[in-house]
């Protein structure tokens, strides 16, 4: 299914977002503050439902309400299908419904118009061949500024609505990769970077050595010795932590044969000889 070429001019028309949607205001003449003239008068938003997922009446019947259990959500008349705040709004469609109504997409941008300033469109894939579907909706995604969220069920659907209500306020911090500074913590990171060796093993390797030095200058039948290690597991191990990055054999050897290398050895100088070395040996 492919777009016509005239839909990539619309759909431009329509990418940019705007500030956050202003609540709507209400005035009352019947109200008047003290000390002002009748010309003042007080106004209050209409809805003050910012503690919620707002849900559009048209999504009534849709499995993933079910599973909308950690957060509140209600009924509004509001434009997308799902509001999480003032901010951020969610247009929900399945790939099964794409395919046979292509333009109901593009109808729902044209209501949504240039509103909110995160605007996510939540896709559960429910076809055995998503490919070319997911392509178009990718390219719609990046010419009108949506998020493409993807989810396989109804039960996974919710769970990222929900996500985006509780980090709703939350500082990116908190959904940030943790670095740890801790020099015991990168000790055990880079011990099971290993593939044999996993926390526990790199835990015994620390407290039977007690540093990272020593565990490299023990020897295979040590390691071996260790509990949980195995003479497999310590072979592994031991290679890795002697095996050189460069074949120097190698690289002594062709020095001395081209006479190439210099007192004064750069990075340069091994990546040509190495690049020499590679083509020999194909």
């Amino acid at each position: 299914m492919e777009l016509e070429d005239g839909f990539d001019e619309l759909l431009a028309d329509i990418c940019e977002p705007t500030s956050p949607k202003q609540a709507k205001l209400e005035t009352n003449d019947k109200q008047q503050l003290p000390g002002t003239s009748k010309d003042t008068i007080k106004a209050k938003p209409s809805s003050s439902k910012t503690h919620c997922v707002l849900v559009n009446q048209k999504q009534r019947g849709n499995p993933l309400l079910k599973f909308i259990t950690n957060v509140p959500w209600e009924y509004d008349e509001i434009i997308p299908d799902y509001e999480v705040g003032k901010t951020i709004c969610i247009l929900f469609l399945s790939l099964r419904y794409h395919n046979m109504n292509p333009d109901y997409i593009n109808n729902r941008l044209k209501e949504l118009g240039k509103k909110y300033e995160l605007r996510i469109l939540l896709v559960q894939v429910d076809l055995k061949d998503p490919h070319t579907p997911l392509k178009n909706l990718t390219r719609i995604c990046l010419l009108t500024d949506l998020t493409l969220m993807l989810a396989w069920s109804p039960e996974e659907a919710a769970k990222i609505v929900e996500n985006y209500k509780i980090y709703e306020n939350k500082p990116p911090d908190n959904i940030m990769e943790k670095v740890e500074n801790d020099p015991h913590q990168k000790i055990v990171n880079a011990l099971t970077s290993i593939k044999p060796v996993n926390k526990t093993d790199a835990m015994t390797l620390i407290k039977t050595f007690g540093t990272l030095g020593n565990i490299i200058l023990a020897s295979e039948k040590r390691l071996s010795e260790c509990p949980g290690f195995g003479a497999t597991k310590a072979k592994k191990l031991y290679k890795a932590l002697h095996e050189p990055f460069l074949k120097r054999s190698q690289i002594n050897n062709k020095e001395k044969k081209d006479g190439e290398f210099s007192d004064n050895i750069n990075i340069e100088d091994i990546e040509k000889i190495e690049t020499k070395i590679g083509n020999q040996d194909s």
